[in-house]
Formats: C-alpha cells, sequence, structure tokens
C-alpha cells in the first residue's frame, strides 16, 4: 500500500495568515477572542482553543469591552466595525486581502460610484455565510444572495445588474449564471459581471482532479461548515467514484482499504496538514491490521 497527501492541498493564503496572527498574539498574552469559527474546520478550532483562542458570536461581540478581537479571513461587514469602536474593541484583522478587494469593490458599486442610480446587486454565493454576510454588509443588507441557477428568478431583468461572486464559488456555475442573465435581461438594461472567485480555490479544481484519477481510493479531510471543501469533494467524487468525505481519522471505514494499493489524501483550503498526516497515520495502522 502506498499513501501520498496532496502538496497542493491544505491552508490558503488568508486562512495561513489569520491562523498567524492569532497565534503571535496568542504567544504574547495566552488569550485572544475570535469573531466566529477562525477557520471551518473544528479540529483546528480546538486546536487554537486549547492555546486560549476564545471563539465568540456577535451578539457576545456587542457585551466586550476594552479586549482585543480577531477578525478571521471571511471578513466582517462595516457594523461590526461600529461595534468595535464603540466598545473600544482593538480589532486585529484578518480579513483575506482577495476579500478585501472584493468587499470594497462592492461598496463602490453600491455607493454608485461605477454604476446607474439604485445599482442591484447580485451575489453569487451561500446564504449566511460569514463572507457572504460582510459582502452584504457593504449593501446595507439590500443585496440579492443568489445560492445556483435555479434562484435567479430573484433578480429584476427590468433594472440594472451587477453581479459578483463569493470567492470560493464554483467558476462554472456561475459562468452559466452569467449566461441565462444575458438571455433573459431586458433591452436597454446594463448587465456587468464581475468573476471574484478565489484562484486560489478554482485552479486547485483540476490538481486535485488528477490527483484523484491516479489513485484507487481518496479520503478528501474537510469539516462540514467548509464552502471549498464541498466543491473540491465533488470534484474528486466526480474525478473518482471511491472518494470519501471524513473529517477526521475517526471517519475512516477499514473496508474501504480492503484490496487497495494507491490511496490518496487531500483536502479543502481550510484543511490543516496536521489533519491530513493524522489520517494517513490512521491508514497506515489500519492497513497492517488487514
Amino acid at each position: 500500500m502506498t499513501i501520498e497527501i496532496d502538496n497542493g492541498s491544505g491552508f490558503c493564503f488568508g486562512v495561513t495568515t489569520a491562523i498567524r496572527k492569532a497565534e503571535e498574539e496568542l504567544n504574547k498574552s495566552g488569550h485572544l477572542y475570535c469573531l466566529g469559527d477562525i477557520v471551518h474546520n473544528t479540529a483546528e478550532v480546538d486546536r487554537l482553543a486549547k492555546q486560549g483562542l476564545e471563539t465568540i458570536t456577535h451578539e457576545q461581540l456587542e457585551q466586550l469591552h476594552d479586549v482585543k478581537v480577531l477578525l478571521r479571513a471571511h471578513g466582517e461587514p462595516p457594523e461590526t466595525y461600529e461595534t468595535a469602536r464603540r466598545n473600544r474593541i482593538e480589532i486585529i484583522d484578518a480579513t483575506c486581502p482577495v476579500v478585501l478587494k472584493l468587499q470594497q469593490r462592492i461598496n463602490t458599486t453600491f455607493n454608485n460610484g461605477e454604476s446607474t442610480p439604485d445599482p442591484q446587486i447580485v451575489i453569487y454565493g451561500k446564504r449566511g455565510h460569514a463572507e457572504v454576510l460582510g459582502l452584504v454588509g457593504q449593501t446595507q443588507g439590500r443585496a440579492t444572495v443568489i445560492e445556483n441557477i435555479g434562484e435567479i428568478d430573484k433578480i429584476d431583468y427590468s433594472r440594472d445588474i451587477y453581479l459578483y461572486s463569493q470567492t470560493t464559488k464554483s467558476v462554472q456555475e456561475f459562468k452559466r449564471i452569467v449566461q441565462e442573465i444575458k438571455r433573459r435581461v431586458e433591452p436597454g438594461v446594463t448587465f456587468r459581471s464581475f468573476d471574484t472567485i478565489c484562484r486560489s480555490v478554482a485552479n486547485r479544481i483540476p490538481q486535485i482532479r488528477e490527483f484523484a484519477r491516479r489513485h484507487e481510493l481518496i479520503l478528501f479531510v474537510s469539516g462540514t461548515k467548509s464552502s471549498n471543501g464541498r466543491i473540491l469533494f465533488a470534484e474528486c467524487l466526480d474525478a473518482n467514484p471511491d472518494s470519501h468525505l471524513v473529517s477526521s481519522e475517526n471517519d475512516i471505514d477499514a473496508a474501504w482499504l480492503i484490496g487497495k494499493e494507491r490511496i490518496g489524501i487531500c483536502g479543502a483550503t481550510s484543511t490543516p496538514l496536521w489533519l491530513m498526516q493524522q489520517v494517513s497515520e490512521a491508514v497506515k495502522k489500519l492497513g497492517v491490521n488487514n
């Protein structure tokens, strides 16, 4: 049995930066608040919690004063910064630069910096996702969120349309949405689309499909909350039907390994390398036992 960990898997730049900033503060003070899970991976959240990282909600943020709070890579709406100012909270801002640029672009469009009055801003993204909440916040809550092409009836095709995307969504689905909006938009209406999908996720798709194809069995390691994890696992499953989603070594079924000689382990941009290594070690032990 040979086991290979995909060298393209693991934390993206934004997550790596957020965790580095958290660990730097924890090394100094031993405690830090984080607004929401720092990464959509329970194992990594638990690891940092043991070092003193305390995850809080927006409701809890309202009650805090004169403390430090980390904002994770997903970004936050303007209201969060206003709460921090009002409560004298020192923000450690780990918003991913790609997300921050997207927030600024949407804010500019909403405030008529590059559009007609009363622009209709549409965001292709997961409703309620932390990043999407931050994007919608740039429009005072007025943006329309669509999760897939089946929801484009929510768009008013008689008004100018400005389409953006959550950074971790599918490029192909975004292109399909663009084509369908073009087909439906009424004469004289302006439609502009902005492909704002992060290439650290999108560029991984062909690579991870190739990785999945050259192994007999794939164990895709990801937290259940990870948006890009769901996208990348779906690509693995399409390329190799013998792919399984696991959140840790405890999810491995020994029966999957029977008769398999080439096993690949990969993960989401929110999956730590140490967790994939733990899965690899568990596979080795199960292989010996079998």
